[in-house]
């Protein structure tokens, strides 16, 4: 059997102010046609389909005809799951009535949950779908007082799969979370990552899945395995921060053969605009070729630059992000956005201040009124220094 696992797309994602619905929009453009190349038995959206709980019309529309190309013009199912970001009340409505077309979305646990059954010439795949759930929600629906973190919901969660899992199938299981070798902490792969527990433990330990064929997991939006290669994450579809410049986005295509072993190959889409970083002095940007990618640019010039951001975008008119990098350099140490020390006088940072306002240099009245504004700034703070 083949699939197609995804996750983490954040549809109504707002970066630096940005929607990024348009980028969204030619990526899973991309992603369908790749999908109608692959011709897969099915498209695991592991959780995030959204950014947040109520999201904007446009990445509902946007959802609404990506699925409806898939499952209705190409007639693949969809198994989805709700994530952290996601409303599960949302998601799960009219759940039922969407099954039947091939769309199975479970947002919300349920104590009697059944897995989503696909066949193959080599027999039966079952897809336990878990969506993302809150330990506390766990906790409640199912009267269990030793529920604490994210562990204990999830290792409950499995157990209950294992203890009715048919041996004669093959297992799929879909979540949502944050898996580690050990259960032990990890740092986030990305800035964009929302933490699933404040002041808790919201790592998951990777053996509670040791005992499906396949764990397509989502959240972390860096694309690796843990701990086993059969136990993935697909990554998010595109960069939603700069702490993601060097991702390398796309999807997985995975094979589950007739004994449940797996061949995981990662496929990659090419977004519309990149997300990346410059580091430079203002003159080096002007010899930047022109670009649409939005840049968060570190500007590197001694001297003040004016308008900066409206500099910058006339060569990187998306730029996202413009700071002036001041750099401190002592006997053994280097620091970043602090004063700047300059070997330049006061009236030499003047002279380039009013050239680079008026684009021509100052008249000697103007600079004989501002040696003598320098000096008496100098005096008064003597003075001061002197009646302490």
């Amino acid at each position: 059997m083949k699939l197609i696992h995804t996750a983490d797309w954040h549809l109504g994602k707002l970066v630096q102010g940005v929607y990024m619905t348009e980028d969204q929009a030619f990526i899973l453009d991309q992603f369908v046609e790749t999908v109608e190349k692959e011709s897969p038995d099915a498209v695991i959206i592991a959780g995030d389909l959204y950014d947040r709980a109520v999201p904007p019309v446009e990445a509902v529309d946007l959802l609404d005809r990506t699925l409806d190309r898939i499952i209705n013009q190409l007639g693949i199912p969809v198994l989805a799951i709700a994530g952290n970001h996601d409303s599960p009340g949302r998601l799960h409505f009219g759940s039922r009535l969407m099954k039947e077309n091939g769309y199975h979305i479970i947002g919300q646990l349920s104590e009697n949950r059944k897995p989503i059954i696909l066949s193959d010439e080599f027999g039966e795949v079952h897809f336990h779908l878990n969506p993302y759930a809150d330990p506390s929600v766990v906790k409640t629906l199912f009267q269990e007082e030793d529920i604490r973190n994210h562990q204990d919901a999830n290792a409950f969660l499995v157990n209950r799969i294992k203890e009715n899992m048919d041996p004669a199938a093959r297992h799929v299981y879909v979540g949502h979370a944050f898996v580690t070798p050990f259960g032990e902490t990890e740092e986030n792969t990305s800035d964009s990552e929302r933490p699933l527990s404040i002041g808790g433990a919201e790592h998951v330990d990777a053996h509670l899945f040791k005992d499906f064929h396949y764990t397509a997991l989502g959240h972390l939006h860096q694309a690796h395995h843990v701990l086993e290669e059969k136990i993935r994450y697909s990554g998010s579809i595109l960069k939603y921060s700069l702490s993601e410049e060097h991702h390398k986005k796309g999807y997985l295509v995975v094979e589950l053969d007739e004994k449940g072993e797996i061949q995981v190959e990662k496929k990659f889409l090419i977004p519309k605009r990149e997300i990346r970083s410059l580091k430079r002095k203002m003159e080096d940007i002007y010899k930047q070729p022109r670009s649409e990618d939005y840049v968060f640019v570190q500007l590197l010039d001694e001297l003040p630059v004016l308008s900066p951001m409206e500099k910058v975008r006339s060569i990187f008119p998306n730029a996202m992000h413009v700071e002036r990098i001041r750099t401190t350099t002592g006997a053994n140490n280097h620091t970043e956005n602090q004063a700047p020390k300059t070997s330049l006088s006061e009236m030499e940072l003047f002279d380039a201040f009013y050239q680079e306002v008026t684009e021509k240099g100052a008249s000697e009245e103007i600079n004989q009124i501002m040696n003598e504004l320098f000096q008496e700034i100098q005096d008064a703070a003597s003075e001061r220094k002197a009646s302490r």
